[in-house]
C-alpha cells in the first residue's frame, strides 16, 4: 500500500473497526503525515451474473449500489439503510451457492427490499428495471402497490405513496377499479 499524497510505502494502521463484511483502516504516513481510511472487504467466490442478452459478467457490488442509490435519490432513506439492503442482498445471493445467477433473480431481490424500504424508491427502479412499455403497465404496478399496502407494516417514518386521508378524500371504487379524481391546482403566490 502506498500514501496516496507522497506515494511512501511507510505507513502506520492508528485504527481498526470492523462491521458485518469489511474493516475500516485509518491510516497515516510516516513520511508526510498524511491520513486516510481504507475499505477491506471479504471477497467472495465469484459470481456470473447471466444478463438478458445472455452474456455473463462478473457480479459487481459497486454498479448494483449505484442502480439502487440512483431509484433512491432525493428520498428520506438512511445511507445505512441502503448499504444494509445491499449486503442482504450479496449475503442471499452467497447463500445459494451457484456460480451463475440471473440478472432478474437479483432484479427481484432488490424491489422486493425496496418494496419494503420506500414506495416511490421501488416504482422508480421497477420503472428501469422492468422497462415497462407505457403507462398502463407503470399504473398496473403502482395499483398493485396500493392493494397491498393495508396488508403490509411500515417501518417508521417511511412516507407513503399516497397519504391515506388523500385517498379516502379522492377515491371511488366502481366495478371492483379504484378510480382517483383528480383535484383542481392550487394556485400559490411567491413575495
Amino acid at each position: 500500500m502506498k500514501c496516496p499524497n507522497c506515494s511512501s510505502q511507510d505507513l502506520k494502521v492508528t485504527d481498526s473497526r470492523s462491521s458485518n463484511n469489511d474493516v475500516r483502516r485509518r491510516r497515516q504516513c510516516l513520511s508526510c503525515g498524511f491520513r486516510f481510511t481504507t475499505l477491506e472487504r471479504i471477497q467472495t467466490s465469484n459470481l456470473l451474473v447471466i444478463k438478458k442478452e445472455g452474456y455473463r459478467e462478473e457480479f459487481n457490488r459497486e454498479k448494483l449500489a449505484k442502480g439502487i442509490l440512483k431509484a433512491c435519490e432525493k428520498r428520506p432513506i438512511p445511507a445505512g439503510a441502503i448499504d444494509k439492503l445491499i449486503d442482504e442482498i450479496e449475503i442471499e445471493l452467497n447463500r445459494m451457492g451457484k456460480t451463475e445467477v440471473a440478472s432478474f433473480e437479483v432484479g427481484e431481490m432488490v424491489m422486493k427490499r425496496l418494496r419494503n424500504l420506500d414506495h416511490i424508491a421501488y416504482i422508480r427502479f421497477a420503472s428501469v428495471y422492468r422497462d415497462f412499455a407505457d403507462i398502463g403497465s407503470l399504473k398496473e404496478e403502482v395499483d398493485t402497490l396500493l392493494q397491498g399496502k393495508s396488508e403490509r407494516s411500515y417501518l417508521p417514518g417511511q412516507l407513503f405513496l399516497i397519504p391515506d386521508d388523500v385517498i379516502k378524500a379522492n377515491v371511488k371504487k366502481r366495478g371492483g377499479k379504484v378510480k382517483i379524481k383528480r383535484s383542481r391546482k392550487v394556485r400559490r403566490s411567491y413575495v
